[in-house]
């Protein structure tokens, strides 16, 4: 019965939804742009995407706002038409004047590219009230370049300077002549030079003359550099010589206290130094790197004919102030999940620019009404960064400067099955290098203590050896490293971008070392204070790219792959529990709640009151499209794929072999959803909500794995996640 009324509903909502009008409001003699077209007859290896942005007027990206925007009529003047034009959006009127401006740009651009003599033709189709509008380009003659010449000034030092980088000049016999490529390279170039001194020093010094004529069909050309700019005259030329730095001045507000040698350390701009543009942006970057600073400055002025001033403004962040973090998630058997989290800092603890943290946290799942059916996880933490590397002098870093880090924490577990207390501390080293962070944590170190175990729990891990050693006391001792690049560091990115991330764990070789002097349990795994130690490795990597189009960028469609696995060896037979891999969750698999998924095609263990499936490796992959909706509100659709499994075991449980991965039964232990997303943008923070519906759960029976949409509202199903930034 579900599936014939979805079978009708769909094509029904459909119809409904091409029959709605997309030019209602269009005025008589108004067209809607529906299309911008480029057509090159004569270059079939041309890409246009670089003739794109030059079209003034942008063709309407399909929304269905614009639905909601034409349902308020012509006029628009009453409430709730002022309040659909308002939501909605306005479809895009032709403008021919704006065609005839986008064919002279485009014309323009042409040249700039090398293509000289092209022509750009334009027509324009009409259907209806609907505009396509077509470019029709024939590209011009383009020149090979037969030879490149210097012409250099004989005063000063910047035809010495020059000589030397001719080997990386990008304007080489056999490219072709374009406006573009030279522009490119005297601004290369001038960078090249200001890095060896010559402050002021910019593309406009550089001239050059293209003989078009002399060789049939090819340029002769020459590259010249003046003693004066393309904006001034000859009277005007002056020697370009290296400059040195003069005055330095550091200027910050009273009230921001900080010890001077913080600043001292930080800069490398010092009085009588060789300018040099390189030290300039190094020291922007180390003092932009203290926490306790919001903004940077450097201003340079020419003292004299080779002195160059410097004045360093530095404006202080806010102090201290608290963050706030929630998730939360429930699913369609009347689970309850939140997660707070709530942050004290501190960006000048103690006048030298440290930085504290005191958090806590909390994680809270539950059934209203059913009081046995509950979980409570709280935790403390504390951090102080130091803006040094402790060990090392500040002058063996070229870049940023890392941070020392030093931290602490304490957590607490209580579930219906057992309690856990971790106490972890660690010490290490954070930074970046342009678009990359990286954390280096060469001594990190936790103790786990599990009681109140239940009893018919204890009971079922001794049928499963590999469970019941992943539930034990340990200590872990190891060394923790993480890469992070992406190409735009923004909290929300406005354009495409990239990401990868990699983590990496190894512990307990180095008390392996020392096993021989140490107690032993009975299972022969040496101890410190009474307690195992644990000897794994752990590795886990996740690449995304996420591409940004339509008129304003406001479109999207953000990809993901994530793969981890962890292995144990020497003293440990298994992974500690909390070094396992789980899905489901609000930045995971979106239709199941956080760790109800596999291992493999494992059933939802019902030992667990509530959901505590994990397993030794993970494989997920994320696809998900944003589109606007109206005001801050955008959209999402999405789907999700993966799950965890099992590498090893010690169990003969045929059970537990399901959770194994194995080459045969891959793809039908795979978990999938879709699902649909809202999310409030308000730039500085986005918050959203993600409904996850399961098509494929490999935990059910062979017939039943594939899940229809008369199955995705019901019990198990489906989960809803609320949370604070994208997913991924």
């Amino acid at each position: 019965m579900h599936m014939k009324k979805s079978a009708f509903i769909f094509p029904l909502l459909a119809v409904l939804a091409s029959s709605c009008s997309t030019t209602r409001v269009l005025a008589p003699g108004e067209y809607r742009l529906v299309r911008n077209e480029i057509v090159v007859g004569n270059g079939k290896d041309f890409n246009t995407s670089e003739i794109q942005p030059y079209i003034k007027q942008k063709a309407d990206t399909w929304n269905p706002m614009i639905y909601v925007y034409n349902w308020s009529g012509k006029k628009g003047e009453s409430g709730m038409s002022k309040i659909l034009r308002k939501i909605g959006k306005a479809p895009v009127v032709y403008d021919a004047d704006m065609l005839n401006a986008s064919a002279e740009n485009i014309g323009k651009k042409l040249e700039h590219l090398g293509y000289y003599g092209s022509t750009v033709d334009t027509d324009v189709t009409v259907r209806g009230k609907k505009v396509r509008a077509t470019y029709r380009i024939s590209l011009g003659k383009r020149y090979p370049i037969q030879s490149v010449s210097y012409v250099l000034p004989e005063r000063g030092d910047i035809a010495a300077d020059f000589l030397t980088d001719t080997a990386n000049v990008t304007i080489r016999k056999g490219d072709w002549l374009s406006e573009a490529s030279l522009e490119a390279e005297s601004a290369r170039s001038a960078a090249y030079l200001r890095r060896l001194g010559h402050y002021g020093f910019s593309k406009n010094y550089y001239y050059f003359e293209a003989d078009t004529t002399s060789i049939p069909d090819s340029a002769i050309l020459r590259m010249q550099i003046r003693e004066y700019t393309r904006n001034e005259t000859p009277n005007e030329a002056v020697v370009l010589s290296r400059n040195h730095f003069g005055n330095v001045n550091v200027y910050y507000p009273e009230s921001f206290r900080i010890h001077d040698k913080v600043i001292r350390n930080l800069n490398t701009i010092f009085p009588g130094d060789p300018y040099s543009e390189e030290t300039v942006n190094r020291t922007y970057s180390r003092l932009s790197a203290l926490r306790s600073l919001s903004s940077v400055n450097i201003e340079l002025s020419q003292a004299d004919s080779s002195a160059v001033d410097c004045d360093i403004r530095l404006t202080p962040a806010r102090r201290n102030g608290f963050k706030v973090g929630i998730e939360a998630s429930t699913n369609s058997s009347g689970l309850f999940g939140i997660s707070p989290e709530l942050t004290f800092y501190d960006r000048n603890l103690f006048h030298g620019g440290e930085l504290l943290n005191v958090g806590f946290m909390g994680k809270f799942q539950f059934k209203p009404g059913k009081d046995n059916v509950h979980s409570n996880e709280l935790g403390v933490s504390a951090g102080i960064s130091l803006p040094r590397f402790v060990g090392l002098p500040y002058s063996l870093f070229k870049g940023p400067v890392p941070h020392t880090d030093i931290k602490a924490s304490y957590n607490y577990q209580s579930r219906p099955e057992y309690t856990r207390n971790i106490i972890s501390t660690s010490y290490g080293y954070s930074g970046y290098s342009g678009n990359l962070n990286y954390q280096f944590y060469p001594l990190q170190m936790s103790i786990v203590k599990i009681d109140n175990m239940d009893e018919s729990f204890y009971s079922k891990l001794q049928n499963n050896p590999f469970m019941l050693n992943a539930y034990r006391n340990h200590f872990d001792l190891g060394t923790f490293v993480q890469l992070y690049y992406n190409t735009d560091n923004g909290v929300n990115p406005k354009s495409s971008y990239s990401f990868a991330m990699l983590n990496f764990a190894l512990a307990g070789n180095v008390l392996s070392a020392f096993k021989g002097l140490m107690t032993k349990d009975a299972n022969g795994a040496g101890m410190l204070w009474n307690t195992p130690f644990s000897q794994y490795v752990r590795g886990e990597i996740s690449l995304g790219h996420t591409w940004k189009f339509g008129r304003n960028d406001d479109f999207g469609i953000a990809t993901r792959l994530l793969a981890g696995a962890g292995y144990a060896y020497g003293n440990s037979s298994v992974l500690p529990f909390e070094q396992h891999f789980y899905s489901g969750g609000a930045s995971s698999l979106r239709g199941w709640q956080a760790r109800s998924v596999g291992p493999g095609r494992v059933k939802q263990e019902s030992t667990f009151v509530i959901p505590n499936q994990t397993g030794d490796m993970k494989l997920e992959a994320n696809l998900e499209f944003r589109f606007p909706a109206f005001w801050k509100l955008y959209g999402a659709l999405f789907m999700d794929a993966g799950n965890i499994w099992t590498l090893q075991s010690d169990s003969n449980d045929s059970l537990y072999d399901l959770g194994r991965i194995k080459a045969d039964t891959f793809l039908s232990s795979l978990a999938a959803n879709w699902g649909l997303g809202l999310r409030l943008d308000l730039n500085v923070i986005l918050v959203r909500i993600d409904a996850g519906f399961q098509i494929h759960d490999p935990a059910n029976d062979e017939g039943d794995r594939w899940i229809g949409p008369s199955g995705w509202f019901r019990r198990d199903n489906y989960a809803v996640h609320f949370g604070v930034g994208y997913p991924f």
